[in-house]
Parts: structure tokens; C-alpha cells; sequence
């Protein structure tokens, strides 16, 4: 990263960044136009987080049906159930984080992975950063994993930055926030559904997505799982057209996940959902 006093905002000078700004902050403002969201944004709101939910959990190897999750309630310690319930767990507490967020993200974090690995691993590994030689269980990112004392000092050095406050846009902040938290895997568990519900706080605190009707997880699902990885190999590598196209991979799921929450409102309008 920069080594200016706000290295976020820098990234905002990347190739094609602005762009993909500009394109995710109009699409987003035209949904929020839109007549049903003056009445019914309650609806649309439940329906993205339920979209978001079932979008995240197929990255992690749950790619269910929406009706099928809709209709379980049955949600177990293991396997792909266990996947897509910590997903909608993660959906529902994202929304009453948000004020503990700006004053305390590494708090955040630990509830987090709290709320996800319910239950399915000890407890003494859970909510917080992994120690040295603990093991991660994360087998679909496949990126060399960076030794416990990087973590920490990592972490650390996103958290400073997220407190400190930064210029740079909240699609910026929210790209380097997942795929920061992608590279580390900090946590020995449930890693990707972590990093996918901190970057769905940040776009929701940031003021950008304040109602939560834009759910990234979405489009990053309907991109695929090899172009996430592909573009996360990206942001890994550090250099400045791998980090701009992690973020403009990021600017993309968004404008995707507008796309779906878009569909909605017209399915309300008719009177068809």
C-alpha cells in the first residue's frame, strides 16, 4: 500500500478504480429511486439479506437454491447446512454492528466469527486471531497463508486505518476490508463468510448502502467462484493492477447485487413477490 498519511484513498487513483466508482454510486442511486422503496424498502431489505446469505454460502461450498433456503429451518453443526445457517446468522448481526464497527473493528471481527462458527469448533479458538501453528479449515482459497505474528500485525494495521478514518470511497475501504481479510485468514474457520459480512458493514456504515439493498455476495456468486479467486490472487499479489482489479471485481458484485435488488422491487411493484 501507499506510504501517504491515507493509503485508502490512494487506491482510488488505480486504474479503473474511479470508474467503477462512479458506475457502483449511480447504480446505486437509482435503486434507492425507485417507487417501491418509498413503502415497501423494509421488504426489499429482508429479501436482499436472505439473496446476500445464500450468495456467501455458495462461495464456501453451499450453493443452494434461494427456495431452499428459504424454506430450511434446519440449519446443523455440520457440512453445507452448518455453511448456509452461519451465513444468515452473519446476515442478521451485520446490521447491529455497525456503531461498535467505527470505534472497535477488530471487536467486530471477533463477533463475527463468533456468530459463524456457532458452536462447530472449540472454544478456545473462537473470536479471536489464530495462534501460531493453529490450522486454518478454509480449503476453497487456496493463497499461501500468512504466519500468526503477520496476522496480528495486520490486523492491526486495518484497524488503525478503518479508526483513523480515511477519504477514500466506501467501495475502496470495503474491497481492501474483504480482501485483506481473504489473504490472512485470521480465523481458523469460516474466514470467506467473515470477510464477505465486513465488507457488507462497511458499504452499509459508510452511508453508500444505508438501508442494506445492495448485497455484494450476490454478484461476487453470480461472477463465480474462479473469478473471485482469481481476482483475490490479485489484491494477494500487491501490485497495482492486481489491487485495482480486485476492486473493480468488488464494484462489479455490487452493481450485481443492485442488479437483484432491482428485480425485486419490480417483482413488489407487480405484486408478484
Amino acid at each position: 500500500m501507499s506510504t501517504t498519511a491515507d493509503p485508502l484513498a490512494a487506491l482510488g487513483s488505480l486504474p479503473g478504480v474511479a470508474d467503477s466508482v462512479d458506475s457502483v454510486r449511480k447504480a446505486v442511486d437509482r435503486v434507492y429511486g425507485h417507487r417501491v422503496m418509498r413503502r415497501r424498502s423494509n421488504e426489499v431489505t429482508a429479501e436482499a439479506a436472505l439473496r446476500g446469505a445464500r450468495g456467501s454460502a455458495a462461495l464456501s461450498g453451499a450453493d443452494w437454491a434461494l427456495e431452499e433456503v428459504r424454506r430450511r429451518s434446519d440449519f446443523g453443526v455440520e457440512g453445507e447446512p452448518r455453511t448456509v445457517g452461519a451465513a444468515l446468522r452473519l446476515t442478521a448481526e451485520s446490521g447491529q454492528l455497525l456503531s461498535v464497527w467505527r470505534q472497535s473493528p477488530l471487536r467486530v471481527l471477533a463477533r463475527l466469527h463468533l456468530v459463524a462458527a456457532g458452536g462447530a469448533r472449540p472454544d478456545d479458538t473462537v473470536g479471536r486471531p489464530r495462534l501460531a501453528g493453529e490450522p486454518v479449515d478454509e480449503p476453497l482459497i487456496e493463497l499461501a497463508l500468512p504466519g500468526a505474528d503477520e496476522v496480528a500485525g495486520r490486523l492491526e494495521g486495518l484497524a488503525g486505518l478503518l479508526i483513523a478514518g480515511s477519504e477514500a470511497p466506501a467501495l475502496v475501504t470495503a474491497a481492501v476490508v474483504h480482501g485483506e481479510l481473504l489473504a490472512l485468514r485470521p480465523f481458523g474457520s469460516c474466514n470467506g463468510l467473515v470477510a464477505r459480512a465486513a465488507e457488507r458493514i462497511v458499504l452499509i456504515g459508510s452511508g453508500l448502502d444505508p438501508k442494506s439493498i445492495c448485497p455484494s455476495e450476490v454478484g461476487h456468486a453470480e461472477l463465480g467462484r474462479a473469478a473471485y479467486l482469481g481476482a483475490l490472487d490479485g489484491y494477494a499479489s500487491g501490485t497495482p493492477d492486481g489491487v485495482a482489479s480486485w476492486i473493480t471485481h468488488c464494484a462489479r458484485a455490487v452493481e450485481l447485487g443492485v442488479r437483484e435488488s432491482t428485480a425485486v422491487c419490480e417483482a413488489l411493484q407487480r405484486g408478484a413477490a
